[in-house]
């Protein structure tokens, strides 16, 4: 009998496994912007997208891109952008559109080096708070943030379903290195995907945005024989802008809670090691691939050593992590940036948790060995 598991298995590149994933959780609409290091992905959906049947376009900037992909969506498309610091920065203004319309979109964010035009071919994990609160005002977001082969597949997957669930952007962030490195994988069968596909709500009176606090929205495409309203002024429920502090007060919660109360679904991480460990990392991405092996050789040290990898960056795994903290006393966080999740650490873990950080933004991943030695110093 041929091996199927043998067919899957194929080595690509990072930026292909996203694309390949976006595809197969029914993504028919990209528009982008080349950008140094997730070009592959735009070079790649140009590519699959047309044969089969679905739109691929190249905008004139990454403004227009993501502009371009929330009329697609609101048309019913499930649409991806990708881009990397500079043109993440330009799309922020539509971004904050997508959350105050509640448009489900997905952007893949391929880190570099920054500020401005920074380190284009090199790995950083700079935008981590750009990701939180770059668009102006307060208003809830989705950002998840894989490491591995596998997970590259099966966050993108879960990005578009949260996308679809929740009514909202969702953000993929990678680094240069889980981006470009080629890794084998095996690719799951389609049939055996769990792909979430929303329902076009029966709108009456306009009223797209009449629900009740803590409520999954419905999905409200265009050209379906209604008249609906879109604007990124506040708004009611029938979607026409309003000033009104009661209703602003209300639509604020309705966007926040949507996502605050469901945070079980959305929150995501692995383990490693953590039953007994004395010490915890919590890392992410490209630091986490090393600060596993480096956990693993703290142990054969016989050092008390657990890995905290957050797939879920935002919202920020608070209460998971004070759960563990009720029993582990130290924590050593790895960021390459000059410290953004560190702060949020912080803020999570009490006075009684010693919290020590390995940092820098020079453009050179760590190596376990640099981990190891820090997890030494406790």
């Amino acid at each position: 009998m041929e091996d199927t598991k043998k067919k899957n298995r194929k080595v690509l590149q990072g930026n292909i496994i996203v694309a390949e994933a976006a595809i197969a959780a029914g993504c028919d609409f990209f528009a982008g912007y080349p950008i140094t290091p997730s070009s592959e992905v735009a070079q790649h959906m140009s590519k699959e997208l047309p044969k089969r049947g679905y739109d691929f376009i190249q905008m004139e900037d990454e403004i227009a891109s993501l502009g371009a992909c929330i009329g697609a969506s609101l048309a019913g498309k499930k649409v991806l952008t990708a881009t990397s610091g500079p043109g993440f920065s330009l799309m922020q203004e539509h971004l904050g559109m997508g959350v105050m319309a509640e448009i489900p979109l997905v952007i893949v964010n391929v880190m570099r080096g920054g500020p401005s035009t920074g380190l284009p071919t090199k790995p950083a994990q700079a935008d981590i708070m750009q990701a939180r609160w770059g668009t102006h005002g307060d208003h809830p977001i989705i950002v998840l943030y894989p490491a591995f082969s596998n997970e590259l597949f099966c966050e993108t997957i879960r990005a578009f379903n949260l996308a679809e669930k929740f009514w909202t952007p969702v953000i993929i962030l990678l680094d240069e290195v889980t981006a470009k490195a080629h890794e084998d994988i095996e690719l799951p069968d389609t049939k055996d995907l769990e792909i979430y596909n929303g329902k076009t709500k029966e709108i009456k009176d306009l009223n797209i945005y009449d629900r009740n606090i803590g409520e999954n929205p419905p999905r409200v495409d265009f050209f379906q024989g209604y008249p609906i309203h879109i604007d990124g002024l506040e708004h009611d429920a029938h979607g026409w802008p309003s000033s009104d502090p009661e209703n602003a007060d209300k639509m604020q919660k309705l966007r926040m809670q949507k996502i605050y109360h469901f945070l079980d679904e959305i929150i995501k991480f692995n383990e490693y090691y953590m039953e007994d460990a004395e010490i915890m990392v919590f890392s992410f991405g490209v630091s986490a691939r090393a600060a596993l092996p480096a956990v693993e050789e703290a142990r054969e040290l016989g050092i008390k050593a657990g890995l905290f990898q957050a797939l879920t960056i935002w919202p920020f795994p608070k209460r998971e992590l004070r759960e563990r903290f009720k029993k582990i006393k130290k924590v050593l966080v790895v960021e390459l940036n000059m410290g953004q999740i560190k702060y949020e650490m912080e803020r999570v873990a009490s006075d009684d948790v010693e919290k020590k950080s390995l940092l820098r933004a020079n453009g050179i991943p760590f190596t376990p060995k640099e981990i190891l030695e820090k997890i030494k110093e406790f």
